[in-house]
């Protein structure tokens, strides 16, 4: 049984460690899996995340950066996504659509019903069985990341050097997504420990597997 399931959150909320961890526990069941991240997946998308991310691209403007992700975003789904669950796999990715309404429609401003419709054009209208949204305060998941990057572990890129305005504007629009949309979002504190939070994301995709 195919089955699509991405993980959002601001930045530091553990993302990449709940989904290393429901990889492992999935393929411990036999389950064919595949891990992606947005943006990137794919070549062509990972060059397009190094224009994105670059710090010394101050100057890209917002509806800029949501046509980059959503170029991405469609050969992400093109190439990686929609074969991989045609196969009958079950994909997780690392941030998808949710994350452009949130950071450049909530975050920038940009018009959220004109987002939706390059964002369904971009994607061929696939969406997600499940989102799994780590909610964390975003001083502290800022503060998490730069720790992080000090010691060696990610990145520290242009979308987190937006201001903390910013980053309360976009939690603020995946919790209003969240509330709209409560049938398809599991909204988690991601203060808790890692244990406790990894057999709630467990429980949820193996109940929907069914």
């Amino acid at each position: 049984m195919s089955l699509f399931v991405t993980f959002e959150g601001p930045e530091g909320s553990g993302k990449t460690t709940q989904i290393q961890l429901l990889d492992r526990a999935l393929k411990q069941k036999g389950l064919a899996v595949v891990c992606t991240r947005e943006p990137g997946g794919t070549v062509i998308g990972e060059q397009i995340r190094t224009v994105l991310h670059d710090l010394k691209n101050q100057m890209m403007l917002p509806i800029t950066e949501m046509l980059l992700y959503s170029a991405a975003r469609a050969q992400h789904v093109g190439q990686v996504i929609r074969p991989a669950l045609e196969r009958g796999e079950i994909v997780i990715s690392d941030r998808y659509a949710e994350s452009t309404i949130a950071y450049q429609g909530y975050g920038h401003g940009l018009d959220l019903d004109m987002l939706t419709t390059i964002t369904g054009f971009a994607t061929g209208g696939l969406a997600p069985n499940l989102v799994v949204y780590l909610d964390l305060d975003v001083t502290l998941g800022l503060a998490r990341k730069q720790r992080d990057q000090r010691e060696g572990r990610g990145e520290w890129n242009r979308m987190d050097q937006q201001s903390l305005d910013f980053h309360r504007r976009v939690r603020a629009g995946y919790l209003q997504m969240a509330r709209e949309q409560s049938g398809r979002w599991l909204v988690l504190d991601a203060t808790q420990p890692i244990e406790i939070l990894q057999q709630m994301v467990y429980n949820r995709v193996v109940g929907l597997l069914g």
